[in-house]
């Protein structure tokens, strides 16, 4: 019976710890380990009850450790899907840094412990506080807790034909990221265009003292004038990492044909 106890707690508090870990917000470095820890407890404690069946086996046995594991990497591979949407909207911000002459203003990024641009910055706040507006982070728990019985907690090993299409997922980072700096550099690009014909008719005008200046300003006002419009975009990018997620699970399980991911 203890046994049981311990199996019905560890393994569904494995897959939610490997979400915690993976997803953004959740997983931010600057959230502390002891409230991401308690977090999991508490969803661990909520969707226990709810679990199917689990196998009878003991949780400290060789098999225990090997579900304990599988259990980890099915949350890490779900959370990794939505991180993927915040790497495409920082990815946007880094296109766009450089296409404005900004990629010298970089700053230390808890997230990736490493350093992203000031433009890439602001994009992954705003994309965040997109997230929290659209109750997101709510339909991800949700997801979560539907992976159970879509998924469940089984000594057999998964489909792996699932993280061959989380890979594939991986493509939106430059698809998604592309498309919401193409504004920006088209702008800049038609900037650099029209600096370049200046030049050619007034040849002592110093590009380098006006070409800085003139293509920094236009790129600050175009990302002025693309904010209004950016939450349909990023609201699509959430509901397909989550839809994705999903997917995910249902590949891993055998239920969803391989290809159900690639569009």
């Amino acid at each position: 019976m203890l046994n049981t106890w311990i199996a019905s707690l560890l393994w569904p508090l494995s897959r939610i710890l490997g979400l915690i870990a993976a997803a953004p917000l959740y997983g931010n470095a600057s959230v502390p380990t002891s409230v991401k820890i308690l977090l999991g407890v508490l969803l661990a404690m909520i969707i226990g009850p709810t679990v199917p069946a689990l196998p009878a086996i003991e949780p400290m046995s060789m098999a225990g450790l090997l579900i304990l594991v599988q259990e980890m990497l099915i949350g890490l591979a779900m959370g990794f899907t939505i991180r993927i949407v915040f790497a495409a909207v920082e990815m946007a911000g880094e296109i766009s840094s450089l296409t404005m002459g900004l990629g010298f203003a970089t700053f230390f990024d808890p997230q990736s412990k490493g350093r992203s641009s000031a433009v890439s910055q602001f994009l992954a706040l705003l994309a965040t506080m997109a997230f929290l507006s659209v109750n997101a982070h709510l339909v991800l728990l949700s997801a979560l807790a539907e992976s159970f019985v879509t998924l469940p907690i089984s000594v057999a090993a998964v489909d792996g034909a699932g993280f061959r299409q989380m890979a594939g997922w991986g493509a939106k980072i430059f698809s998604a990221g592309m498309q919401i700096a193409l504004p920006i550099v088209a702008a800049l690009l038609l900037t650099t265009i029209a600096l370049g014909i200046l030049t050619r008719a007034a040849p002592q005008l110093n590009l380098f003292g006006i070409g800085f200046p003139v293509t920094l300003g236009v790129g600050l006002l175009v990302v002025s004038m693309t904010l209004p419009y950016l939450a349909g975009p990023l609201q699509n990018l959430f509901l397909q990492g989550i839809e994705t997620s999903r997917l995910l699970t249902r590949t891993m399980a055998g239920q969803a044909p391989p290809a159900a991911l690639k569009k």
